[in-house]
């Protein structure tokens, strides 16, 4: 059965076109469906739940990445086993800013084409992120699909957020975002192990751990990352001077960051993360506020992407 998630919000601009040529569409291929309008920040996690649990092994989300990420928390959070899990198969037709999961999947703001191919594509193996971390010492998990950010990157998302009301949605949004982000953060000193083995020990600017190869609206920090091989390819990156900044700058999406001398990749299936302040996080463009450590595993084929 064929669940929708639509978020209204998400590329307002065209949502009456694309509605009604997806209604059309159903129409015509005499598809039995339900659909779901989310009205909230985190609405999109309950639809997504309650559909998994009502049986319905196709959700299509009609949104950006963040409303992609709630639909992925809401099945992961949801009472299916994980066999029932991975079996669903998840679809998207971008109608969010930055879009970079679909960038992955090569798919863009063509619509129509998104549709084609998640009803006449095939489904493929996923991994998802899941950040573990505490709160008032209560434990809690975020699922996230296409990477997690800490130190600059939340900042940038935050910034980048602001600027959409004054200039509306363009990838833009999030260079300007990066660049005020920059300027105002602060490297926090922070504890990393990768797999169990000690790699970092200092004072950290920034870091983000990737399940897909971009973040930030096409920013490819991390070039090798690939959502099925159950790793997740990593960067993270000690205080740059203001002439290591002007270097990276002309390949923030070219994928060369991590030849720069100040980034260090990494590889592996699970981050612990210890710091002894309050941190932001970001997972898929979201906001999360933590007080450390806190630990990112890769979730071997948790579900299908179907594109």
């Amino acid at each position: 059965m064929l669940g929708i998630i639509i978020n209204p919000k998400s590329g307002k601009r065209a949502f009456r076109a694309q509605r009604i040529y997806l209604w059309k569409l159903l129409r015509k291929r005499h598809e039995p469906f339900a659909y779901r309008v989310t009205k909230y920040a985190g609405h999109a996690i309950e639809l997504a739940r309650e559909l998994a649990e009502k049986g319905y092994d196709e959700i299509l989300v009609l949104g950006g990445d963040g409303t992609l990420s709630e639909a992925v928390n809401g099945i992961m959070r949801s009472s299916l086993t994980a066999e029932r899990k991975a079996k669903i198969q998840l679809g998207l037709m971008p109608r969010g800013t930055g879009n970079d999961w679909g960038r992955y999947w090569n798919l863009d703001k063509n619509f129509k084409e998104s549709l084609r191919r998640f009803f006449e594509g095939e489904g493929h193996p996923i991994d998802i992120g899941c950040v573990t971390y505490w709160r008032n010492h209560i434990e809690h998990r975020r699922y996230f699909v296409n990477s997690v950010g800490f130190g600059v990157d939340p900042l940038c998302c935050k910034k980048a957020e602001t600027l959409k009301y004054y200039l509306g949605s363009h990838h833009v949004n999030y260079l300007l975002g990066l660049i005020g982000a920059v300027a105002t953060h602060k490297a926090q000193h922070m504890i990393l192990k990768v797999d169990g083995k000690e790699v970092a020990n200092y004072r950290l600017f920034t870091m983000n751990i990737g399940n897909g190869p971009f973040s930030g609206g096409g920013i490819r920090q991390n070039p090798e990352a690939d959502p099925t091989d159950g790793v997740f390819h990593s960067m993270f990156v000690r205080k740059p001077t203001l002439k290591q900044i002007i270097r990276a700058l002309p390949k923030l999406y070219n994928g060369r960051l991590t030849e720069l001398p100040f980034i260090s990749p990494v590889c592996g299936s699970e981050i612990e993360i210890n710091c002894r302040k309050h941190i932001l996080f970001e997972a898929d463009g979201i906001l999360e506020n933590i007080i450390g450590p806190c630990k990112v595993t890769c979730i071997h084929h948790a579900m299908q992407f179907r594109a």
